[in-house]
């Protein structure tokens, strides 16, 4: 195990791994709007907004994200649509993400006894009112394990980003094990990289559920 070149291009991961979490970042703010949108239409049951959602859904949990930077990278110039790597890589994330996140959302929401939002009509709530101050709520605390699981399946899934000529974490660890051949090396800098982004969010997410579990919420 060769420590110098490790101490060498460790700062190489360091930006490496900003680049990952800005667009992770990114990609899961979008992913939770994209999510809470979607099943707030299912809820309602919108008829034909619900069949496109539906489409959506399958659409994305069913195709890699590989697949969809693809199309995106290399097939949305064909037409004419030029993004950018960045911009790929964040509208992929969300694209996928988004699904998921609004399973969560849908689960949270079911969840929600009707005679909560009877009672809330009963006394002169707004169908807004309710959607927000009610079942929102409730619905987004159910859905806390899901979304944390989500969000760590997210952060993960930009090992791929690299197919987009993106200088992420492991575009970096490709780039260095070609030129120098130190796989192993470059392996653990990657294994440990992502180790320190997803631990403390791990870490986070095992005691907001359990502050949750005991608050009371999600029975």
């Amino acid at each position: 195990m060769d420590f110098d070149f490790i101490a060498e291009y460790t700062p190489m991961y360091v930006t490496a791994a900003a680049l990952t979490l800005r667009i992770a970042f990114w990609g899961i703010v979008f992913s939770l709007v994209t999510g809470l949108v979607c099943s707030l239409i299912q809820y309602y049951k919108i008829p034909a907004l619900k069949r496109l959602i539906s489409g959506y859904i399958e659409l994305s949990r069913n195709t890699p994200l590989l697949v969809q930077l693809f199309f995106l990278y290399f097939g949305l110039p064909k037409l004419g649509i030029m993004i950018s790597s960045e911009g790929c890589a964040i509208l992929g994330l969300s694209f996928l993400g988004g699904s998921y996140m609004a399973e969560a959302f849908r689960s949270g929401l079911e969840s929600v006894e009707k005679s909560q939002v009877e009672a809330g009509l009963s006394i002169g709530l707004q169908h807004k009112q309710i959607i927000r101050y009610i079942v929102l709520p409730q619905a987004i605390s159910v859905s806390v394990p899901a979304f944390c699981a989500n969000i760590i399946f997210l952060i993960k899934e930009t090992s791929v980003f690299s197919v987009v000529a993106l200088a992420d974490l492991m575009y970096v660890a490709k780039d260095l094990i070609g030129l120098y051949y130190k796989t192993d090396e470059a392996l653990l800098m990657l294994v440990i990289s992502y180790f320190v982004i997803l631990l403390p969010i791990s870490i986070i997410a095992s005691l907001l559920e359990r502050r949750l579990r005991y608050a009371g919420f999600g029975h």
